[in-house]
C-alpha cells in the first residue's frame, strides 16, 4: 500500500476526534459548570532513512537527515478550567464560585466527585443536593422544616431565618476542594469530575482562605465555551479532513495511471 494512503487515514481519523470534541463543546454551551475540552495531537514513528549528522564522506556530514513521517493521532483531551461567566438566579440554593474550587458530592457509592455546577436543592429530607441526581453536597447540610429564608455567605456558611427565632440558626458550612492540576480530573459525566493520579489529592478548605474561590449566593456559572470559537476549529477541522481525504483521492489516481500504463 502506498504510504501516504495510510498517512492520510490516519490524519482523518484525528481530524474526526477533533470534530468530536468540537461537537461536544458546542452541545455543553449552555451547560452549567461545563469546561470546555480541546484536542491534543501528536505526530507518530519516523522512518529515519539518513540521520541527521550522519557520515557522508571522511570529511562531510549532513546537514539534514531524510525522515519520513507516519502521520498524527489525538493523544488527549484538555479540559480548560478557565472561570465562566456568572449568571444571576435570585434562586437561594443557587450557588457559584468565584475563584478556584469545586463542590464536593457525595456519590451512591460513597466516593466524593468535584463539580462546578451550584445548581442544588432540597430532598425529601430538607438536605441540599445536586439539581439532577440528588446527590449529597458534603458536608451535609440540612434545612428545617420551618425555615424561611436561608442565606449562604461568601465563606460558606449557611444559615436559615426560622420562624420564631429572633437569631439566623446556623446550618453548616460549605467547604470548597481544589487541584494542584485541574487538568488531571477525569470527567464522569453529570457535570461531575472524580480524582486521578494525575490530578493529585483534593485541597480541602473555607472558600475565600487560601486562594480558594468565594460563593456567591443566587448565581450560577454559565459554560466557558465560546461559541464562535468553536464554531472556527470546527471549521479548521473540516478544512483539515476534507486536505487528507483529497491527497487519498490524488494517491488513487496515481496508482490508477500506473496500472493503466503497465
Amino acid at each position: 500500500m502506498h504510504p501516504a494512503l495510510w498517512i492520510s487515514k490516519t490524519g482523518l481519523d484525528a481530524a474526526q476526534t477533533d470534530v468530536s470534541v468540537v461537537s461536544n463543546n458546542l452541545a455543553n454551551a449552555s451547560t452549567i459548570g461545563f469546561k470546555k475540552d480541546r484536542a491534543v495531537f501528536e505526530d507518530l514513528l519516523y522512518q529515519n532513512i539518513n540521520q541527521p549528522g550522519g557520515r557522508s564522506s571522511a570529511d562531510t556530514e549532513r546537514p539534514s537527515g531524510l525522515m519520513l513521517g507516519s502521520g498524527s493521532k489525538v493523544v488527549a483531551t484538555q479540559k480548560a478550567h478557565t472561570q465562566g461567566n456568572i449568571q444571576s438566579t435570585e434562586n437561594s440554593l443557587d450557588m457559584s464560585i468565584q475563584g478556584r474550587g469545586y463542590f464536593e458530592i457525595l456519590q451512591p457509592d460513597g466516593s466524593i466527585a468535584y463539580t462546578r455546577n451550584g445548581q442544588f436543592s432540597l430532598n425529601d429530607q430538607g438536605q441540599i443536593v445536586t439539581a439532577g441526581a440528588g446527590f449529597l453536597l458534603q458536608p451535609e447540610i440540612a434545612v428545617p422544616e420551618d425555615a424561611q429564608q436561608i442565606s449562604i455567605s461568601q465563606d460558606g456558611e449557611v444559615s436559615a431565618s426560622v420562624r420564631g427565632q429572633a437569631e439566623p440558626q446556623v446550618l453548616g458550612q460549605i467547604n470548597v476542594a481544589d487541584f494542584i492540576n485541574p487538568t488531571g480530573l477525569q470527567p464522569t459525566g453529570q457535570n461531575l469530575f472524580v480524582e486521578t493520579a494525575s490530578s493529585g489529592a483534593p485541597i480541602q478548605g473555607v472558600p475565600g482562605l487560601q486562594g480558594l474561590g468565594t460563593i456567591s449566593q443566587g448565581t450560577l456559572e454559565t459554560s466557558n465555551v465560546n461559541v464562535t470559537e468553536e464554531l472556527v476549529n470546527l471549521i479548521e477541522s473540516q478544512r483539515l479532513y476534507e486536505m487528507n481525504s483529497k491527497v487519498i483521492s490524488s494517491v488513487d489516481q496515481m496508482l490508477g495511471q500506473v496500472i493503466q500504463q503497465l
